[in-house]
């Protein structure tokens, strides 16, 4: 989660430079541009947040089913039933 955190911070610390070091858009197609620019930029930057929550929930889940497959085996080992349903 830091890492998350930091690699954000460091993004954002390079966008206020570059963001202080450009001189403002003349006209509206530069301006159009621009924004475009950093709407696509806060889209790649969602997109792999996305990836990395998603990725880290499929890991989760697989932990999950080993952590049940576990249970039930060391339950069928002491010979106790399971849950009744």
């Amino acid at each position: 989660m830091s890492n998350i955190k930091q690699e954000i911070k460091t993004e954002e610390e390079q966008q206020n430079y570059s963001m202080s070091n450009n001189s403002d858009p003349k006209n509206m197609q530069e301006l159009t541009q621009y924004v475009q620019t950093l709407l696509q930029g806060m889209q790649d930057k969602f997109q792999a947040m996305s990836d990395q929550i998603i990725t880290r929930i499929d890991e989760m889940g697989n932990r999950i089913d080993d952590l049940e497959k576990n249970i039930t085996e060391l339950m069928t080992q002491a010979g106790v039933e399971g849950p009744e349903k």
